[in-house]
């Protein structure tokens, strides 16, 4: 680990933490010092992988598994993170589906889904840290995506739940300012992930040319949350926060 600790004492929750930006996410928050609680759906071992990933590095880490989808489920997240450590100071809204079907073979069902995990699920994460959350301020960040700004075929139900993240973060930012907690929306452009239980990368990934050249990496994502987590990140709220290598240069 650096010798940066900026979010000492602090314990964060990662939804959707198990690979990809999620799992950078993870481990630099406890880079920076973050007691960080790993959350995926069903696959322990993946879990439980990123919490030894940071304890090896020195960090703290536990896993807890959960249905972001569920209510209920949030909420016993929620509750074991309290129960583990007395407070809750960020979360992480990452866990999403990232489905491709045309909106003439799309059912309610693959919409509704969609909706589920990456939308509903970060109202229910909300909810269940508020009151955690509001004891000393926090911050909330909505993980978003580039195509609910650009456009893409076939994600018409992807694109929907990820622009609902956007609304969904002012609201939070306006709602949540009193009580001093941040609310942004961090919006990954093409980075340099892979589909899970596969090589291949996402396939709208390869019409996004950025002017650097070259795609991004899960860090590039990460470090933009690690600063909104910290203290030098408490001005910043209400903002959509592109990380896209400028293949998007939208507000």
């Amino acid at each position: 680990m650096t010798d940066t600790k900026e979010l000492s004492g602090k314990v964060a929750i990662v939804t959707g933490a198990g690979r990809n930006i999620g799992r950078a996410i993870a481990l630099q928050l406890a880079e920076a010092g973050a007691t960080v609680v790993v959350n995926v759906r069903s696959n322990k071992a993946e879990a439980d992988a990123v919490v030894a990933d940071i304890e090896k590095a020195g960090g703290k880490a536990m896993a807890v598994l959960g249905d972001v989808a569920d209510a209920k489920a949030m909420q016993a997240l929620a509750d074991a993170t309290v129960k583990a450590y007395g407070r809750i100071d960020c979360i992480i809204n990452n866990a999403s589906l990232r489905r491709e079907s045309s909106i003439e073979d799309m059912s309610y069902e693959e919409w509704r889904e969609v909706m589920d995990v990456t939308l509903d699920s970060a109202f229910h994460g909300v909810k269940a840290c508020l009151p955690a959350l509001k004891k000393q301020g926090g911050t909330i960040i909505n993980v978003g995506g580039m195509s609910a700004h650009l456009g893409s075929k076939g994600r018409a139900h992807v694109m929907t739940a990820k622009a609902g993240l956007t609304g969904f973060t002012r609201g939070l930012a306006h709602d949540l300012a009193a009580a001093k907690i941040t609310a942004n929306c961090v919006v990954p452009g093409s980075i340099d992930t892979v589909r899970p239980g596969t090589s291949l990368k996402p396939a709208h990934h390869l019409t996004h040319n950025t002017l650097t050249g070259e795609r991004g990496k899960p860090y590039d994502v990460a470090a933009m949350i690690v600063f909104l987590c910290g203290p030098g990140g408490r001005y910043v709220t209400g903002q959509t926060i592109h990380i896209n290598g400028g293949a998007y240069h939208g507000v």
